[in-house]
């Protein structure tokens, strides 16, 4: 099994961008943090981080045909970009939305997500170990026993 694992605008500011909010840990916490798990599941992953929008549907496009599953956490993109939906739409690998923090309970609009329409799951609020839970659900949603 291969995920991919995508991380859009402003998560490489992890620990530095409103810690009250997503924490005090650094963006390499949760690389390796993820990096950890998945070699406990045996299974192959790639972490992407962009502050760029074409540059991460560039990203989703060369997954066709190389990876499983992709969790992807859009970042204010969610809100905003058709571009990441449809590209998601043209590769047809499950994927699934996760928010460090619980968007629902945050400003009305980071409640619409785009990208959701496409997402076999959305996981929100649960920290870094939304990313895990992502990687548990695709693993059963793909039928890989890990």
């Amino acid at each position: 099994m291969k995920i991919l694992i995508i991380n859009g605008p402003n998560l490489n500011m992890l620990g530095i961008r409103e810690p009250e909010i997503y924490g005090k840990e650094t963006y390499g916490d949760l690389v390796s943090y993820v990096s950890d798990f998945r070699r406990k599941k045996n299974i192959d992953m790639k972490a992407f981080q962009s502050n760029h929008e074409g540059v991460i549907v560039d990203e989703i496009q060369s997954a066709y045909g190389t990876f499983n599953g992709i969790v992807i956490n859009p970042g204010a993109y969610t809100h905003t970009s058709i571009a990441i939906l449809d590209a998601l739409k043209a590769v047809g690998i499950p994927a699934v939305e996760v928010h460090i923090s619980d968007i629902e309970s945050r400003e009305e609009f980071r409640r619409i997500s785009y990208i959701r329409q496409y997402c076999v799951k959305t996981i929100s609020g649960h920290g870094f170990a939304g990313y895990t839970e992502a990687i548990d659900f695709l693993l059963r949603y793909c039928g890989y026993e890990a």
